[in-house]
Order: structure tokens, then sequence, then C-alpha cells
């Protein structure tokens, strides 16, 4: 289990991980999620190509949040064109994150 698993699950959040972009591309249609984590910078799919073929192929409204190391407003605005829920970028405080999911979850 990563670090960002073990962090939602003790917050009562259950969670799946892929470690590139196709295992990703495989959990997404296969699975409905409450919301989506996504960093820009995967292996074989980037997080941007995860996210446009979530809204364009899949359809699905499904809230993103991006988290990454790229602090670029050209990157920012590019994911906020996808229609992201919002942009963190590492590193950041967990209990900030888990603020942010719950804001976005409404829970």
């Amino acid at each position: 289990m990563n670090t960002l698993s073990f962090i939602l699950e003790k917050e009562g959040f259950k969670s799946d991980t892929a470690e590139d972009g196709n295992k990703a591309l495989a959990l997404l249609q296969n699975t409905d999620y409450d919301l989506i984590l996504v960093d820009i910078h995967l292996p074989f799919i980037s997080g941007l190509e995860l996210i446009k073929y979530l809204r364009s192929d899949l359809k699905m409204n499904t809230p993103v949040l991006v988290l990454t190391a790229f602090s670029d407003l050209q990157m920012q605005r590019q994911a906020g064109e996808l229609g992201i829920s919002g942009y963190i970028v590492k590193p950041f405080d967990p209990s900030d994150l888990i603020r942010r999911i719950c804001s976005i979850l409404k829970k």
C-alpha cells in the first residue's frame, strides 16, 4: 500500500491504486468512482490523457483532483480546461488533501 492509500484509508476512504496510466485506464473502464485522484506524470498514459479519455470517451463527469509536482500555470490551465475539481501541488499536507476531498464530496 502506498502512502496516499494509507492516508485515505486511515480517514475511512476506500481506494484503488494504479502505478501507471494503462492500469488506471483499466480501472476507470471497469469501476465507478466517487472521486479520482490523478498525477499528471504517469508512465505510458499521462494524467491529462486519462482525464480527456474519462470526459470524452467514457462521458464521465466524476470529480477529478490532480496531485502533481507540476506547478506551472499552463499545466494548471490545461487541467482546468478538462473540468477538474482541484489541483494540488506536491508536496502537500495530508490534512489539506483530506479537507479538499471532503469538500468535493460534500462529506
